[in-house]
């Protein structure tokens, strides 16, 4: 019991670890560019640990069961996904950075007197979405904005998943070399999850905090932070597509 707990405590510690990995942190730092508060990012972050925990589950299970390795290049075509995922979601953040923003006036009474306040919103988020249907009735701006969030948060689960899959092949290979009890193998696998989950709330909180703070004070200097982010995650996903596919032999041997 004493050793089980020793490895389930470690599993956990190297949860929260791996969720700093830079990968990671490149592909959260493009989703909370977009959001505009704390608790946004760190539901994003969130979002994210449990597709990651969901995808290592899975194929934990399926591999601790059946005592399998996963295959060598199936291996390097998930991590080479996330490669490609981390261009594309760069590259989205820059198309926005690039198409602008657009000004949204606030105007609110209190105390019989009237404050009209200036905000800036991506030209296509789920606010200006429901500013151009403002005719429509209540309930069908409503449902369009749940749909717009949804869509989000579909979108952080779905990455987390993908860097769930990545992750599993070295993740396995660790717990099948040391660890012969299958239902403690599992157990591994969800607390090393539930770490992850942890660490990358905190993380996605963290990333977020210049985002959040510029976001309504300096139109200028959150594009800015938002290009470099959309930048940094460009050029490492094709640094890590160049690894994976060229130097560690995906495509070429």
């Amino acid at each position: 019991p004493a050793e089980s707990v020793t490895i389930l405590g470690l599993g956990f510690i190297l949860g929260l670890k791996h969720a700093l990995d830079a990968d990671h942190v490149i592909a959260i730092a493009t989703i909370v560019s977009e959001r505009k508060g704390i608790l946004s990012s760190s539901f994003v972050g969130m979002l994210w640990g449990i597709g990651h925990t969901a995808a290592l589950l899975v194929i934990g299970s399926c591999v601790v069961a059946l005592q399998l390795q996963l295959p060598e290049k199936l291996a390097l075509s998930m991590e080479f996904a996330v490669a490609v995922m981390l261009i594309l979601l760069g590259g989205n953040v820059l198309k926005k950075v690039y198409r602008g923003e657009t000004l949204h006036v606030h105007v609110h009474s209190h105390h019989g007197r009237r404050h009209v306040h200036l905000h800036a919103h991506a030209a296509d988020s789920p606010h200006d979405l429901e500013e151009a249907s403002h005719h429509d009735s209540r309930s069908s701006r409503l449902l369009k904005r749940a749909l717009a969030r949804f869509s989000e948060n579909r979108r952080s689960l779905l990455i987390g998943m993908v860097h769930g899959m990545a992750g599993s092949a070295g993740l396995m290979l660790l717990v099948l070399a040391t660890i012969s009890d299958s239902l403690l193998a599992l157990a591994y696998i969800g607390v090393f999850g539930i770490g992850s989950m942890g660490g990358m709330l905190v993380m996605s909180a963290l990333v977020g905090l210049p985002f959040a703070f510029t976001a309504n004070r300096s139109i200028l200097i959150n594009r800015i932070i938002r290009g470099c982010a959309g930048s940094v995650s460009v050029i490492f996903g094709l640094l890590l597509a160049w690894q994976i596919g060229v130097v560690e032999g995906l495509f070429i041997r």
